[in-house]
């Protein structure tokens, strides 16, 4: 399974609530494509959000988000770290 970041723009103003509940939205539907999304972080002034997750595909990781109700701007594969 490959590794991935997204990025999320446009979320200014985002709380630790609001963020664990996108989360938690992802992960109530992650196993329909075999998805796991690790973690999130925020940075409410700015409105960017990142989430690390494990898939088969970039694909599969905006599927999730996009059902979730939160597509991704970016999705970058994390294929080397340390």
């Amino acid at each position: 399974m490959a590794q991935f970041m997204d990025v999320h723009h446009g979320m200014r103003g985002i709380t630790a609530d609001k963020l664990r509940e996108a989360h938690q939205a992802d992960l109530a539907i992650e196993k329909d494509e075999n998805v796991h999304f690790e973690r999130a972080w925020a940075d409410p002034e700015s409105g960017t959000v990142y989430c690390l997750s494990e898939g088969p595909s970039a694909e599969a990781v905006q599927r999730i988000h996009e059902r979730a109700g939160h597509k991704a701007d970016e999705i970058h594969e994390v294929s080397l770290s340390i």
